[in-house]
């Protein structure tokens, strides 16, 4: 059994493989307070309670994009599964060629991303990713990764209005039966998700004109991310496992 785990801003995304197949995931709150025995505890018992296993885990992958938890996550995974895991970073084969300016500012989860998307679903690619912020990047179907745009998330965009302005509250993040609203929250609610859809149709076909190249393929991922997805036609793939599968496809490679 593969443990693979994705460290996000908001969430930490756990998933167990069996070879190739998916048994399932569960989630824990990104805590950048927990010690590596509250860590393992979490782990234990969710994988205990989730899965109902005895198989023990053969190997482990981990992908971050906030490094003040990863000292006491990857001491978990060695302390309570006995295992040291790989992490993604400068020196992993990925069959990814990053052309841009610093390959440093890349962040692990955008290269699993484009790894998952370019091995899956092949061709020239947009990978969006509806996370914490929303990410669009470029892979060429040579496997060339240009990245692209990144903006607010859509949680972000909707508690800015809560935030900001005194009289609106917080909102429940979906999409009325229509943008002419009938009071404050449906109003609220048809402006962060139709004027999301809006700005993704129009951020796609843009890097679709700058970019030069034919036939691309839209794939999202992220778990607002189908709110949206539903809503465009230009989306062609909706994957919301992608980047667990990706962090397979990547211990596969590098084991």
């Amino acid at each position: 059994m593969l443990l693979v785990i994705d460290v996000g801003n908001t969430n930490i995304t756990v998933g167990l493989f069996d070879s190739e197949a998916l048994c399932g995931t569960f989630r824990l709150t990104t805590k950048q307070t927990c010690t590596s025995d509250e860590y393992g505890f979490y782990l234990k018992t969710l994988m205990r309670e989730k899965f109902d296993f005895l198989t023990p885990i053969d190997g482990c992958i981990i992908s971050s994009v906030v490094p003040n938890v990863m000292h006491s996550l990857t001491s978990a995974v060695i302390k309570y599964f006995n295992i040291r895991p790989i992490i993604v970073g400068p020196g992993l084969k990925t069959g990814i060629h990053i052309k841009i300016d610093n390959p440093k500012e890349l962040g692990a989860d955008k290269i699993v991303d484009a790894v998952a998307a370019h091995e899956i679903y092949g061709g020239n690619l947009i990978v969006i990713d509806f996370g914490t912020a929303t990410t669009y990047d470029l892979v060429g179907e040579d496997g060339t990764f240009h990245t692209g745009v990144i903006q607010p998330g859509i949680a972000i965009s909707a508690h800015a209005l809560s935030e900001k302005a005194a009289k609106l509250p917080n909102i429940e993040l979906r999409k009325p039966k229509t943008i002419i609203s009938r009071h404050t929250v449906e109003a609220m609610q048809a402006g962060v998700i139709y004027g999301y859809i809006g700005s993704c149709k129009y951020i796609i076909e843009k890097i679709k004109e700058e970019s030069g190249l034919d036939d691309i393929k839209v794939v999202a991922t992220g778990g607002l991310g189908k709110i949206i997805a539903d809503e465009l036609p230009e989306i062609n793939y909706y994957d919301e496992t992608l980047i667990l599968k990706g962090l397979q496809i990547l211990y596969a490679k590098n084991k």
